[in-house]
């Protein structure tokens, strides 16, 4: 499978930072679902709480208070051996699609690699603010997003979004470990999607079409300070699978469909989350995880710099999100005296209605204070 694909070139920045056509804005979208009063409502104070200055509606500040919130007891993820992928996805399938994440254990990255990597993150991230729009220009979704221009510190610190090329013009950066670490991981996804699909009894809707996925590398970078509890990013990017490398031993937040929980992997695991396209492929049937763990900060090291490098393996945007197949209601019209088998009757429905790729990251990317899960407004 392709690393990156045409059609999402498309959409994405070239190398000397010019895109296509803008992407669809608010006004001129068109859904496929019927509005009621509560969402016509809802996008109207999301629309105005967007317009807010950052300080007021940046969702990281949320997540730095957060910790009052998220649970207050650490839950250790079911962990699943990449090297028995899919053998055990058929004992861990049942807590991993209640829960929405786990931790895969026994991959091929060598640890050597991955901190060469976030090395290379961290020399972008030191570059001077107008190298680094020069060097990767903000183009949505892809580009430095940093909070230099706020009025005063909300929490976010800097975000790189790349495409799985990590490409840049700049013949001074090295990027080597980088890119080869976005390589790797882009392989992990790819095949873990491909796992849980076949252990659902799913059919991978990219078949044997390269660009019907692709993926997209996100690194985030804060210097914490005392008061800080949970650092993580208030952007959100739609995703069938997020892979999370785990640098060090860690407790993180994430914000799961039931709430916040709190959870701890092992150094040099990977945290796997289950995304939105992922809950709508399998008709509701996986829970999910909305964004990147928030990371959390370590006592007595406060100063240090925190850096989470998560790989997503997501849609190109011109792409349909539909689920994979319907899910089966067993009704019963007459269950006194009858004979269960004759009265049962299956009625096959979807959770879903179909949607644009496109126009939902949009408008999850841009909604700053997420008010309530985005799925809503596409649930039949």
């Amino acid at each position: 499978m392709a690393s990156s694909t045409q059609n999402h070139q498309q959409h994405f920045p070239t190398s000397s930072g010019t895109t296509s056509a803008p992407p669809p804005t608010p006004s001129t979208t068109k859904h496929n679902f019927t509005s009621t009063s509560d969402s016509a409502a809802t996008d109207l104070l999301s629309r105005l709480l967007h317009r807010l200055p950052p300080t007021l509606s940046n969702t990281p500040l949320l997540l730095r208070r957060r910790s009052s919130l998220a649970s207050t007891t650490t839950t250790s993820p079911p962990v699943v051996p990449f090297s028995e992928l899919n053998s055990s996805f058929s004992t861990t399938l049942p807590s991993v699609s209640e829960l929405g994440f786990f931790q895969l254990t026994s991959h091929s990255i060598p640890s050597e690699l991955a901190r060469s990597a976030e090395s290379d993150s961290l020399s972008l991230f030191n570059l001077p603010r107008h190298l680094k729009h020069q060097h990767f220009p903000r183009s949505w979704p892809l580009g430095f997003d940093d909070d230099d221009d706020d009025e005063e510190d909300t929490g976010t610190g800097d975000s790189l979004f790349l495409d799985s090329s990590c490409s840049t013009d700049s013949s001074e950066l090295s990027l080597s470990s980088l890119r080869e670490f976005t390589r790797e991981m882009e392989k992990i996804g790819f095949a873990v999607v491909e796992a849980l699909l076949c252990a659902m009894g799913l059919q991978n809707p990219a078949g044997d079409d390269p660009d019907s996925l692709c993926s997209m590398m996100w690194v985030s970078n804060r210097s914490g300070s005392p008061d800080d509890k949970l650092v993580g990013s208030g952007e959100f990017y739609p995703y069938v699978i997020g892979l999370h490398y785990q640098f060090r031993s860690q407790s993180c937040s994430l914000l799961a469909d039931p709430g916040w929980v709190t959870v701890s992997s092992s150094m040099d695991s990977i945290l796997v989350t289950l995304g939105d396209i992922a809950q709508v492929w399998s008709n509701g049937k996986l829970k999910k995880v909305r964004g990147k763990p928030a990371l959390s900060m370590e006592e007595g090291n406060n100063s240090s710099p925190l850096t989470s490098m998560s790989l997503l393996v997501t849609l190109p945007l011109e792409s349909t999100v539909s689920p994979l197949y319907p899910r089966v209601v067993i009704s019963n019209h007459d269950n006194k005296n009858q004979n269960e088998d004759e009265d049962c009757e299956s009625n096959e429905v979807n959770t879903f209605n179909s949607f644009s790729f496109e126009d939902y990251a949009w408008r999850v990317y841009h909604e700053r204070v997420p008010l309530k899960d985005p799925l809503d407004r596409y649930r039949i």
